[in-house]
């Protein structure tokens, strides 16, 4: 669908001062902080609609903007990020979030802007843009942006998905709303729900009471490291655990702000309601494992399906004098022959990283119609095989450049490479360089990736010609 994703909310100005405490204030029991850096970014609907800009998709914020230094740097950054503002006109004071951080972690926030003003009414640019959105996501920061009339009936007659990302001191969804997405703690304040029971039991009771007062499709309960709770038309909730877990937690700032974007972009893009909360999780969880709202001006590592890097996998298996293994290719329809070729490759070490062909690098190997599976899919069904300890996915047509960084023990191969007389594999000059060997592996014959799309193309030929 075309058109933009639209935010509409309460946007804010945050900024985060990192420093270094090494000393306690001498007239007050407080630590002090050495200033070392300091970097503003949108917060508040400003920065779901930046988590939403930042997966390449176009994005519209309807927010309300203060005539201040404060409001001009937010429109500033949210520009840069490549965000159309619509701002509706703000009385009073843009607001502030500065935390105050240490060693990964928040000493203080300090809030500054005053009691939120009322804006005005939107304008026929702002429901203009609303009426061609590709899908709405309503980012509610508890300001009063959405209590405004206008705006609500503009939200009401939306033919756009509504996503609904609530707060507890703001009014109740517009009625018809696809999705609305509170965490555990919200949507026991919304409903009043005392909390008896196990989460689960909590989210799944006070989730299906939500979705009735405010007549919506329906309520993903997000919990945080234990994934969300959809509670929609059916008894039965659905629960969507997170991925992986990361082993250490620097910021979850933001991480309800994934959740909901993505959420709002799958639906825009025709996805059933399980399907946007199973892809939101995903999105939060990979969020929060780069270091959140923290980590959004450094560059983040490319994503695996393992819990710790090829990178430490190697370290790891090396300081414990153990041979580390590699292999590669693109994997496209895992099949028998490729479970032979990784099995037999697991044997021949202590640990077996798949270095894996990208979207990218499979369609110039392969030709614009592959890859048949993108490689988030291809990289979790690798690592869901026993015989598989890390996955890490590489760009580039050749796998040179993951391997100079990994410098595995054993390079292997199979398939045509195996048998007498084969030809030089191309990695073998690199992987001797550092003492690594080159080996092949006996593979099924018969299994090949392409033999099997052509037999599936056939089948299907023959299945529609059967039907005439």
């Amino acid at each position: 669908m075309s058109g933009p994703l639209v935010v509409v909310g309460d946007a804010l100005l945050d900024r985060d001062v990192t420093g270094a405490v090494s000393r306690v204030c001498p007239d007050a029991p407080v630590p002090v902080l050495d200033e070392r850096t300091a970097v503003d970014r949108p917060g508040g609907a400003g920065l779901a609609a930046l988590l939403a800009a930042a997966q390449e998709t176009e994005v519209a914020l309807v927010t309300g903007l203060a005539d201040d230094t404060g409001g001009a740097r937010l429109a500033e950054l949210l520009a840069e990020a490549g965000v159309a503002v619509y701002p509706m006109r703000l009385p009073g004071a843009t607001a502030e979030k500065i935390r105050l951080r240490a060693g990964g972690q928040t000493l203080l926030r300090l809030d500054r802007g005053g009691d939120p003003q009322p804006p005005g009414e939107p304008s026929e640019a702002v429901l203009a843009v609303l009426s061609r959105a590709r899908a709405i996501l309503v980012s509610d920061y508890g300001r009063g942006l959405v209590r405004q009339p206008g705006l609500r009936a503009a939200l009401a007659e939306a033919t756009a998905p509504v996503v609904w990302d609530p707060h507890p001191r703001s009014p109740a969804a517009v009625a018809g709303a696809r999705l609305t997405t509170p965490n555990l703690a919200e949507l026991r304040q919304l409903t009043g729900d005392a909390g008896a029971g196990t989460a689960v039991s909590t989210a799944t009771r006070a989730g299906h009471e939500l979705r009735r007062r405010w007549r919506v499709g329906a309520v993903a309960v997000t919990m945080g490291p234990d994934g969300a709770v959809l509670c929609h038309s059916g008894s039965t909730p659905l629960v969507v655990p997170p991925p992986s877990s990361p082993d250490r937690v620097e910021d979850t700032c933001g991480a309800g702000d994934r959740f909901a974007a993505t959420a709002a972009l799958a639906l825009g893009d025709g996805a059933l309601v399980s399907e946007a909360v199973d892809a939101a999780v995903a999105a939060a969880s990979a969020y929060v494992a780069a270091g959140g709202a923290a980590g959004l001006h450094r560059e983040p590592p490319r994503p695996t399906p393992n819990a710790r890097t090829a990178e430490e996998l190697v370290a790891k298996v090396r300081a414990d004098g153990g041979t580390v293994v590699a292999t590669g290719g693109c994997f496209d329809i895992l099949h028998a022959g490729h479970v032979a070729t990784l099995q037999a490759a697991r044997r021949l070490g202590d640990c077996l990283v798949v270095c894996l062909n990208s979207d990218r690098s499979v369609r110039g190997l392969k030709g614009p119609e592959r890859p048949v599976n993108p490689d988030s899919d291809r990289a979790r069904l690798l690592a869901a095989l026993d015989c598989v300890d890390a996955v890490v996915v590489f760009d580039e047509p050749t796998p040179h450049r993951v391997l100079a960084r990994l410098r595995p023990d054993v390079w292997v191969k199979g398939g045509d490479y195996a048998g007498d007389g084969g030809p030089e594999l191309p990695e073998a000059g690199l992987v001797e360089r550092w003492g690594g060997r080159v080996v092949t592996v006996p593979y099924l014959a018969g299994r090949s990736t392409t033999g099997t799309i052509s037999a599936a193309r056939q089948r299907g030929l023959h299945l529609v010609k059967g039907a005439i």
